[in-house]
This record gives C-alpha cells, structure tokens and sequence, in this order.
C-alpha cells in the first residue's frame, strides 16, 4: 500500500515537472514588451502598451492612454484613447526597421490651452478660447526603427500618418460654458502617431 502512494506522488511530481517546462518553454518562445511613450509623458499623459509576438516577423502592439487632468483656469487635456497596431519586422521581431498598420478611438475633452500651431486639417489655435468634448475614430500606417540597448532594455521611436473621424460639441471656455454647437463633424488626415518609446522585453 505504501508503495503504491509513494508511487502515485512520484507520477504526480514527473506530471508537474513535465507541465513546468512544457510551460517555461512556451513562455521563452513567446517575446512580449511593454512601453511607455515619453512623449506622451511630456504632456502630463500617463501611458503603456503591451507588445505580443505573433511570429518571427510580426507584433501585435496595444497602446493606453488616459489623461483626466483639469488644469489651472479651467485648461482641460483630458483623453481616454487606444491604439492597436499590426507590425511586420525587417529582419527580426523587437529589433531595427518595422512598418505598422494601425487604429485608434478614444473620448476626449479639450479646451482653453493656447496651442498656436497647425497641422494639416487641424487647427489647434481653435483650442484657446473653446472647449470640445467629443470622440474620435481612424486608421493610419507608421514607420519606426528599435535600438536594442540590453537584453531586456531597448528604445523604440515611430511615426505614422493616417486618418481620423471625430465628432464633437463645441463650448464656451468657462467653466459652466454654453454649448455653441453639437455633435460637428470634422474630418482629419495627418500625422497620427508620434512615440519614443522606452521598453522592457520579456
């Protein structure tokens, strides 16, 4: 009897065993990163995305972010957005040239910032004496390179162009502003990413 349980908890042990490096393997064939983009910090917005391989060549990446600060004088900047993206890589995953696809959507509500520039389809100087609260929605493709700085630090920069739909109410910038226009369209074509990423890969 003694050895018939002294048995079965050896067998017990050899399935664990063999399950913990079945698994450990698996782990090690699987490449995931997270990141967080510093330009995104520069602008008081907390950040991170998570990186998966889904092949030799090619990532999925997922990048958050959320901005629910109210500044002094009623500036607002606040931003719930995501941006998953497709990547296929030159020459290996997590390392030098690659190319992405990407989306995104988001909420945001932005308003009484003196922002005195413009990109294509976008005046940002409308942003001093208004306030828009809205959502948004688009598609673009970036470009980026990835320095390998150790064996599990590296930096990642990325630009992409696309496409974004978005509607919005426009507000008078006080602090219980009147509605002046609800739900306008607006439709932007430009730049649609900007990151300097700093990551740390599994």
């Amino acid at each position: 009897m003694r050895n018939v349980i002294v048995s079965r908890v050896i067998n017990r042990r050899n399935i664990l065993l063999y399950f913990c490096i079945i698994f450990s393997s698996f782990l090690s064939a699987q490449k995931v990163a997270v990141k967080t983009n510093a330009l995104y910090w520069a602008t008081l917005t907390p950040n991170v995305a998570l990186e998966v391989a889904l092949g030799d060549q090619f990532t999925t990446d997922w990048h958050f972010l959320y901005n629910p600060w109210t500044f002094s004088e009623n500036r607002k900047m606040k931003l719930m957005a995501a941006q998953p993206e497709f990547r296929y890589w030159f020459c290996e995953r997590f390392n030098g040239h690659f190319i992405g696809m990407h989306l995104l959507g988001g909420i945001y509500n932005i308003g009484n910032i003196d922002a005195d520039f413009k990109l294509p389809g976008a005046d940002f100087g409308m942003l001093k004496d208004h306030r828009y609260e809205g959502w948004m929605v688009g598609a673009g493709v970036g470009y980026g390179y990835q320095w390998i700085l150790s064996k599990h630090w590296s930096i990642e920069a990325e630009i992409g162009l696309g496409y974004i739909y978005t509607r919005s109410d426009k507000f008078e910038c006080t602090t219980c502003g009147d509605k002046l226009e609800e739900n306008v369209p607006h439709h932007y074509g430009g730049p649609t990413k900007f990151a300097l990423n700093v990551m740390y890969v599994f």
